[in-house]
């Protein structure tokens, strides 16, 4: 049977994901074979047939799990599903027996499973299936992950380790990501005195890092759902800076900021025109990441022809200017399978930042 260990989380975007990509990647170089699975998936997605969460197909696909994806994500949370519970069409005991029947299998043929929880701990309480009460099914530690800072990580901690608590489930750890590189070293010992009198232990994940908190191009066409005109490699690039280019086009261009992305109604030719040309100027290939084009009104066809022939990332969204904005600031940005270059810097950081055997040791 497998070694387990149930990754929780504080909230969401604390960077849950990115420690179970990171510690997939760790425990392959220890052990044979590692599995992962996501057991309330609140993310639907369709990948090669299946519905699946949308975690569970980004480390099956990362990493080569495809053939189990079933068994990573047993029961994917639909809209509806919840009323469905409540009103006893859904069995609470029937989607907890699914899902100890894929951990139970998993952890046979794995030497180390990773559990990753939804949320906070509470989630899926009312369908029966908190964080918590999977943690105790699985009969797996905990590694409680939470963001950066003092106060607010002991406070959210401490109370998501009450349901633990009550569950009966240890918690082992908690890993502090997005700290602040100029205050780690301070925060983590404050932190150790802060949580010494629970007996558990602290561990430093990743400092904060704008590659990893910001969006890359296809993230943002995902979002919008809309379509990208450009490379695959302009796809991967990350987008530190989203502005809208209302001002006039000498001052947009000396508001550009390290990559950014700007929004430029279909009505700003000359602004459309002047940015195609700013794009294929190597000074401003770190600060131009591409631009949308938003508005009902068609681009002149000259327009559209300097823009294609530039070679500039761009989108067209049939939206407002302030919605594209509201909607694409408003995002969080997540990695999929496609982000690469992500992906390769969360492996490479896991590395440098993560003492494996020191977590496979607290499992004990």
């Amino acid at each position: 049977m497998a070694r387990k260990i149930f990754i929780a989380a504080t909230g969401q975007n604390s960077g849950k994901t990115t420690t179970s990509l990171s510690l997939m990647h760790m425990a392959m170089k220890k052990y044979g074979k590692v599995g992962f699975i996501k057991p309330i998936g609140p993310k639907p997605a369709e990948y090669d047939g299946l519905i699946a969460d949308k975690d569970a197909v980004l480390i099956a696909r990362v990493f080569g799990l495809e053939d189990d994806l079933s068994l990573m994500s047993p029961f994917v949370l639909h809209p509806g599903d919840t009323k469905r519970v409540l009103d006893g069409d859904l069995s609470r005991e029937q989607i907890l027996y699914r899902i100890a029947e894929a951990i139970d299998k998993l952890a046979r043929k794995n030497d180390f499973l990773i559990i990753e929880g939804a949320g906070h701990t509470g989630v899926g309480s009312v369908i029966g299936c908190s964080n918590a009460r999977i943690a105790r099914l699985a009969a797996a530690p905990v590694m409680m992950v939470t963001g950066g800072g003092l106060g607010n990580v002991v406070d959210a901690a401490c109370m998501n380790m009450a349901l633990f608590e009550k569950e009966q489930v240890p918690v082992k750890s908690i890993l502090v990501n997005k700290i602040l590189p100029e205050k780690r070293e301070r925060t983590l010992r404050y932190l150790d005195l802060a949580f010494a009198p629970t007996g558990v232990d602290v561990l430093g994940g990743f400092n904060y890092q704008p590659i990893l908190a910001n969006p890359t191009l296809r993230r943002i066409a995902g979002v919008l759902d809309i379509e990208l005109h450009c490379s695959e490699e302009e796809a991967q690039r990350i987008v530190h800076n989203v502005q809208i280019g209302a001002a006039s086009t000498q001052r947009v261009a000396g508001l550009l900021k390290e990559s950014t992305l700007l929004i430029v109604n279909s009505s700003r030719d000359e602004l459309l025109v002047t940015l195609a040309n700013l794009y294929k100027l190597p000074e401003y290939s770190d600060k131009l990441a591409g631009i949308i084009i938003p508005g009902v009104g068609p681009i002149s066809a000259i327009t559209q022809r300097i823009i294609e022939n530039s070679g500039i990332p761009y989108m067209r969204a049939g939206r407002t200017s302030t919605t594209v904005f509201e909607i694409v600031k408003e995002d969080v940005s997540k990695v999929v399978a496609e982000d690469t270059e992500k992906i390769d810097l969360i492996k490479e950081l896991a590395e440098q930042r993560l003492d494996f055997d020191e977590i496979d040791q607290l499992l004990d």
